[in-house]
């Protein structure tokens, strides 16, 4: 009888599937176990989280649209880590993003624009804001020496004001006062500027952000691991030092690094102004930000891995919401779902390095 071997990268292969597969089934077992524990009916949860992640077109249309969202966040945070920096603003960044797309969509005469010229440009405008904004913290860090994670995190609380004024002030973004109750937000952007929905079914919200996610994915991916300049980046990141005497210019590529990494949270904020909010108001990031900062993180460096989490993430997001609603769990046990789900998907990462290094 021939006795069944692996080999050492087969057994790797099935780690790094089996490990994170079973702490996702343990926490959401756990999760369970909580919702009953709180008196909730925990068969009508299921049903609620099932519905309203996959179960109608709007649903699943929702929870790819935030999945977008997650996804770009993402990819900005791989391309920054590539050299060695840690990009955590990006809910600074998505509002920027939005902020710009919306200025330019409602008052930038775009909507008569061919070649659809309407959609493109506040989603250029939007990437720009968000490219400048993480450019900042990287001129702060070469010329100052500001470590990027307080840079980043304290502009993002800034971003978070400045759409807060943005949407006060009738002088800026805010819909003209007909009388005390106009709420604090923008005019809808014109229907030219909205992105085009993707299958054509008027209940789906789906839109062909999805198309530019997964094509700026393969981009990452191919710049990263195929370019001169995710050698570069790799190589600032692992050694500094090294690659400036290599005659490498480390104070343009961290600066790039960085306003790469915006520019993907910009695009982001305006993507989900022009695909779904279409318009501006206090509190839209709604938390992106910092859960594309877990997909980054949890995606080891690589754009394959951003989109899976991204998915996961998108879906649980809309079964989250769906639970409250439909079956009253509380919100503050959802998101302990939440963070119980995360937190066993990045001790499974964790466990699975040390695996691997041991193996070594």
């Amino acid at each position: 009888m021939t006795a069944l071997t692996f080999s050492l990268p087969d057994r790797n292969r099935l780690l790094r599937i089996a490990i994170p597969l079973g702490a996702v089934v343990a926490s959401l077992l756990f999760s369970m176990l909580l919702i009953a524990i709180s008196g909730r009916s925990v068969p009508d949860a299921i049903d609620a989280f099932l519905d309203g992640a996959f179960g109608t077109a709007f649903a699943f249309g929702a929870s790819i649209n935030r999945a977008v969202a997650l996804a770009l966040v993402g990819l900005g945070f791989i391309f920054a880590f590539r050299a060695n920096l840690t990009n955590v603003g990006g809910e600074g960044q998505i509002a920027v993003g939005g902020i710009a797309a919306t200025a330019v969509a409602l008052y930038g005469h775009v909507d008569a624009l061919p070649l659809g010229l309407a959609v493109l440009l506040p989603l250029l405008a939007g990437t720009v804001a968000g490219a400048v904004w993480g450019g900042i913290a990287g001129i702060l860090k070469v010329r100052f020496g500001t470590n990027e994670v307080i840079s980043t995190l304290l502009l993002g609380f800034i971003a978070l004001l400045m759409v807060y004024w943005s949407v006060q002030s009738t002088d800026l973004l805010r819909q003209p006062q007909t009388s005390s109750a106009t709420l604090p937000e923008s005019l809808q952007i014109p229907v030219p500027t909205r992105l085009p929905g993707l299958t054509g079914d008027p209940e789906s919200p789906l839109h062909i952000g999805v198309v530019i996610c997964i094509l700026l994915a393969i981009a990452t991916a191919v710049v990263l691991q195929r370019s001169t300049f995710g050698l570069r980046l790799r190589a600032i990141g692992l050694n500094e030092l090294a690659a400036r005497r290599a005659g490498m210019s480390g104070t343009l590529l961290l600066v790039s690094a960085l306003a790469v990494a915006g520019a993907f949270g910009g695009l982001a904020g305006a993507i989900m102004l022009q695909g779904e909010q279409y318009y501006l108001k206090t509190g839209f990031s709604s938390g992106y930000g910092f859960d594309g900062l877990v997909v980054g993180l949890l995606s080891r460096g690589s754009a394959t891995g951003v989109l899976a989490g991204a998915l996961f993430f998108g879906f649980l997001r809309s079964g989250g919401i769906s639970m409250e609603i439909m079956a009253g769990v509380p919100a503050a046990l959802t998101l302990v779902i939440q963070g119980l789900i995360v937190i066993a998907v990045a001790g499974s990462v964790i466990l699975i390095e040390k695996l691997e290094k041991r193996a070594r």
